[in-house]
């Protein structure tokens, strides 16, 4: 279903897939900048629908979720692959049948839908507030309070230097402390002290960084900063004091239903207690006097992230040249099977309908990380590499894209895990074919070294995948015929014919 982007398409949107609200934004670009045409935003409550003990999303949250999508279908779903990218945050993480959801969402909206982690959901908010807010020199705390998780971010200018994504959100709390919409001093307390201590493992980092300016961007900040200015307490920001008052204000009324202040929205009030509850821990917490808000939020974040990877700004080749001086891996080995990788791709992709640009990026990054787990143990080390691949934070990448590279790391060698490639489905036929192209590439770079490679002509059929190099270059290099020999074994063993003349 995707694709990489050419170098620039004339209009570009982001979805972003909240706990607590959808939203989209469309944009015409023209020579990098970018120019904001809609924003779309509706409650959906997705976190709401999430049952606390069996983690499965109810049916009456997914239609909810599809019937928005619906709506921002009409802006986006003919719009070509690579100029959409649609976002799924804590609610999507956290429900076990997300994948039902996602099916039925990419067939409305006719993109893929990402699921991110926390994390990476912090690296776009900040991309999406420094980009739109001016802020002044220095570094600066972001704090987005979204339906289900909070995220954190410490950066300077475009980049962020740490992030943190907490489990306590506005409808999520609200579930826990607030589900008939009464307000109680009790309850309240309740809320806060619980945020405390989820603050409690992360509030000692943010504070040994610092910061010169605090800054909220979600809907729950806005909103609060909105309502405090309504009583005369500030001019939009939110303050210690206006935090006061609101809450005192709050128990008074009682009812969420009785909640009727200036700022906040009518499909905001249920939320709202929790939301206030949480700002109030955080405030405490980082011992804040004032938060100002942003307009630019993920979804923002999402749309420069895009044009970033349009203009050959791509952050996943950073993360993935991290990744490698971390784990130690010789970038020189890897630039050459990478480079076979990908012109053994060229060779086969029509025949074995390899057509998604993105098939090729993605052989092109396993590739490159394929030996990631060496730096572990040599015993198993494509197994160690897998681990590493999906269970790190790498900005840039979602987790189904973690999933799929480390499937092609541990499947590299030896025993190709076949019931897990089976489980993708349709693209588990595409991602087999994959890590038969990365396993011949590895083959034929065994010897180290940049030895004068031989010329070879690739065919395919089905499942089958005939090598014919020059007459006599492979009597005469009996160690690459051996590996190729117990390489027809092994894949032998997940229904694959290797020939090699």
């Amino acid at each position: 279903m995707r694709k990489t982007a050419p170098e620039s398409y004339p209009l570009i949107a982001a979805l972003d897939l909240g706990s607590n609200s959808f939203h989209m934004v469309l944009a015409r670009t023209n020579n990098g900048e970018m120019r904001i045409l809609e924003r779309l935003g509706e409650k959906v409550q997705l976190a709401a629908g999430i049952d606390e003990k069996s983690r499965l999303l109810d049916e009456a949250a997914m239609q909810r979720g599809l019937d928005c999508l619906r709506r921002f279908a009409q802006l986006v779903n003919h719009l070509p692959q690579g100029a959409v990218r649609v976002v799924g945050t804590n609610a999507l993480r956290e429900a076990r049948n997300r994948a039902e959801f996602i099916r039925r969402a990419e067939e409305i909206v006719n993109h893929q839908v990402e699921v991110v982690s926390g994390r990476e959901e912090a690296r776009l908010i900040y991309l999406g507030v420094s980009h739109t807010f001016p802020g002044r020199a220095g570094r600066r705390l972001v704090a987005d309070i979204g339906g289900g998780s909070t995220e954190f971010i410490i950066g300077e200018h475009f980049e962020s230097q740490l992030r943190e994504s907490l489990q306590m959100g506005c409808v999520s709390y609200t579930q826990r402390f607030f589900r008939d919409g009464k307000i109680t001093p009790a309850r309240y307390a309740q809320a806060y002290t619980a945020a405390r201590v989820e603050l409690m493992g992360i509030e000692h980092a943010l504070r040994r960084l610092g910061w010169q300016e605090s800054i909220g961007a979600s809907g729950t900040i806005r909103a609060v900063g909105q309502a405090i200015k309504g009583g005369g307490y500030s001019n939009g920001e939110v303050t210690t004091e206006g935090i006061g008052w609101l809450k005192r204000r709050l128990f008074k009324l009682g009812d969420v239903e009785r909640i009727d202040m200036d700022g906040i929205k009518p499909d905001r009030r249920g939320v709202f207690p929790a939301g206030l509850a949480i700002l109030e821990a955080i405030f405490d917490a980082l011992e804040l006097d004032s938060m100002t808000h942003s307009e630019g939020a993920l979804r923002e974040g999402v749309l420069y992230d895009l044009l970033g990877r349009h203009h050959r700004e791509d952050v996943r080749d950073r993360t993935l040249s991290f990744l490698m001086e971390r784990y130690h891996v010789d970038t020189e080995h890897a630039a050459r099977v990478e480079a076979k990788a990908l012109e053994a791709f060229d060779q086969v992709a029509e025949s074995w309908g390899l057509d998604d640009e993105w098939l090729r990026e993605l052989l092109g990054w396993a590739a490159r990380i394929h030996e990631v787990g060496l730096d572990i143990a040599h015993y198993h080390y494509h197994k160690h590499g897998a681990y590493l691949i999906e269970h790190s934070d790498l900005p840039g990448f979602s987790r189904q894209d973690q999933q799929m590279l480390a499937l092609l790391v541990r499947g590299h060698r030896r025993n190709i895990p076949k019931q897990k490639f089976e489980e993708l489905s349709e693209e588990g036929v595409k991602l087999t074919r994959l890590c038969v192209l990365l396993r011949f590439a590895i083959l034929f770079h065994h010897i180290r070294g940049a030895q004068q490679a031989p010329a070879y002509r690739l065919s395919v059929d089905g499942d089958s995948l005939d090598v014919v190099f020059a007459d006599g270059w492979l009597q005469d290099n009996p160690l690459t015929e051996a590996d190729f020999a117990l390489e027809a074994e092994w894949l032998k063993r997940i229904g694959f014919t290797l020939s090699v003349r």
